[in-house]
C-alpha cells in the first residue's frame, strides 16, 4: 500500500488529495480535502472516478495521469524512468571518478578507439530522450496540438538547453573570448531539435532512412574528404575531418586546443541514437503487439545492432570521441538490451519494489546534471576536492578505491538532492 499526497487541478480548482494505492489490486482510494468530492475507489485501468459535485473533471484527469505514471500504464513507462535514473547515477559516477591518478577501468573513457562502460552513458541518455519524445509527441498530437506548435515548443526547449550548457561551461569566469561552445547539454539540444523535426514530419520508415543517411554521410565525410596537411580518412585525434571543421569554425572555443569530443560534425551520428530511441518508443505504443512480443523484438534488434557494430568495426573503429557509426550502433543496441530487461521485469512482470531510488534519481535529470557539474566545479575551485581525496587516501591506502569512494560521495550527495526535490514535488520542466 502507498499513500501519496498531491496538490492537483488548475489554479482556480486546486486541491490537496491523498491517494491510497493498493499496488497488488491496482486500486486507488481518493480523498479530496476542501473540494467537496467524496472518496470513491476506482481501477487504474480505466481511471474512472466518480465525484459527487460538478467542476472536478480537471482533478479527475490530473489524478488519472499521475496514477498512470506510477503504475506504468497508459502512455508512461516506469521502466523508462528507472532506466533514466540508472543512467543519471552512472553519469555522475563516471564524471567524478577521475579525481585521482587511478580509477577502475570501466569508469574511464576509452583513450581513443574501443569502448568501456563509461562510453555507454551519454548515448544511453540520448536514446532515452528519443523514447520519451515519441510518447510525449504522440500524446500532444492526440490532444490536438498541431505539428508546427510542437516544433516551436521543441525549439524553445532546445534553446534553453543550449543556453544552460553555455552557462555551465562559462562558470565561474564567463570569459566570452575563450568560453567552450560545444558541450553535453549543447549536443543534447541539437540532437533533440533535429531528431524532433525528423520525428514530427516523417513516418517511422522515413526515420530509418534518416538514420542510414546520417550515418552514411558522416562515414563518407570522415573517410573521403581530405584534410589540409593530412589527407582523407585520418581517424586520429588531430587530422580527422571532424577536428578540422571544429577548429576552423570554433577556434578558441573548444575543450582543448583544437579538439572537442562534442564537436559539430560528430553530432550528426549522435542524432541517430535519439532516432533509435524514437523508433523503440513507436514500437512500445503499438496496441497490436503484446508486451511479450515487444520485449522479444527489442532483444532481437539489440542483438542485430550490436552484431552490425562488431562487423563495421573492421572498417571504421568504435570510437566515442569521434562518435563513429559502429559506436552509435553498439550503444543503441546495448540501450535496447538494458531497457528491454527493465521493461520485462518492471512493466510486464510488475517487479518494481526495488526501483524507488532510481525513479527518484530520474525525476529531475537536467537539474541533477547541472547541480552535479556545479558541485564538482565548486569543490575544485575552493580546493576541497583535493583535500577530500588526500584525506580519504590517509584512511584507505588504495588510490583506486579512494577514487571510487569519492565518486560515490558525489552520487550520494546528488541523490539526497533528488530525494528532497521529489519529496516536495519540485520538478524542472523546460
Amino acid at each position: 500500500m502507498y499513500l501519496v499526497m498531491a496538490s492537483i487541478g488548475p489554479d482556480y480548482l486546486r486541491t490537496d488529495v491523498a491517494l491510497i494505492i493498493d499496488q497488488g489490486k491496482r486500486n486507488v482510494l481518493l480523498v479530496c480535502n476542501g473540494s467537496g468530492a467524496q472518496p470513491s475507489p476506482y481501477s487504474s485501468s480505466n481511471f474512472e472516478i466518480k465525484f459527487q459535485q460538478r467542476g472536478c473533471q480537471m482533478i479527475k484527469e490530473s489524478i488519472a495521469r499521475q496514477t498512470s505514471t506510477m503504475f506504468g500504464d497508459g502512455k508512461r513507462l516506469m521502466s523508462l524512468d528507472v532506466f533514466r535514473g540508472a543512467t543519471m547515477a552512472a553519469m555522475i559516477l563516471v564524471n567524478n571518478s577521475s579525481i585521482g591518478q587511478e580509477t577502475f577501468a570501466p569508469l574511464r573513457h576509452a583513450k581513443w578507439h574501443g569502448w568501456t562502460f563509461a562510453d555507454l552513458v551519454f548515448p544511453f541518455f540520448l536514446w532515452i530522450i528519443g523514447v520519451s519524445m515519441a510518447f510525449s509527441f504522440a500524446r500532444r498530437i492526440d490532444e490536438g496540438v498541431n505539428r508546427h506548435q510542437l516544433m516551436l515548443h521543441t525549439l524553445r526547449r532546445a534553446a534553453l538547453l543550449f543556453g544552460i550548457g553555455l552557462l555551465l561551461n562559462g562558470f565561474p569566469r564567463f570569459n566570452l573570448e575563450t568560453i567552450r561552445i560545444p558541450g553535453v547539454l549543447q549536443r543534447i539540444a541539437v540532437c533533440y531539435l533535429v531528431g524532433a523535426a525528423i520525428f514530427i514530419y516523417t513516418s517511422w520508415r522515413a526515420q530509418v532512412y534518416w538514420i542510414i543517411g546520417l550515418s552514411t554521410t558522416y562515414w563518407m565525410m570522415m573517410t573521403l574528404i581530405p584534410v589540409p596537411g593530412y589527407g582523407p580518412g585520418v581517424l586520429n585525434q588531430i587530422g580527422n575531418f571532424s577536428q578540422y571543421v571544429d577548429n576552423l569554425l570554433l577556434p578558441g572555443h573548444l575543450l582543448t586546443n583544437g579538439w572537442d569530443p562534442e564537436g559539430l560534425v560528430s553530432t550528426l551520428p549522435a542524432i541517430t541514437n535519439l532516432l533509435f530511441g524514437a523508433l523503440c518508443g513507436t514500437l512500445l505504443q503499438r496496441e497490436d503487439v503484446d508486451a511479450r512480443e515487444k520485449t522479444i523484438w527489442m532483444f532481437v534488434w539489440g542483438l542485430v545492432l550490436v552484431a552490425l557494430a562488431g562487423f563495421l568495426n573492421h572498417f571504421m573503429p568504435i570510437n566515442k570521441r569521434l562518435w563513429t557509426p559502429p559506436y552509435e550502433l553498439l550503444t543503441s543496441g546495448c540501450a535496447l538490451f538494458v531497457f528491454a530487461s527493465c521493461y520485462w521485469f518492471i512493466d510486464v512482470l510488475n517487479k518494481k519494489d526495488w526501483s524507488g531510488p532510481l525513479l527518484i534519481y530520474g525525476a529531475n535529470p537536467i537539474l541533477i546534471y547541472v547541480a552535479s557539474s556545479l558541485f564538482a566545479k565548486l569543490l575544485s575551485l575552493i580546493g576541497m576536492s583535493t583535500r577530500l581525496y588526500a584525506g580519504l587516501l590517509e584512511v584507505m591506502t588504495s588510490p583506486i578505491m579512494v577514487s571510487l569512494l569519492y565518486a560515490m560521495m558525489h552520487v550520494s550527495a546528488m541523490y539526497a538532492m533528488a530525494w528532497f526535490l521529489f519529496k516536495h514535488r519540485l520538478f524542472l520542466r523546460l
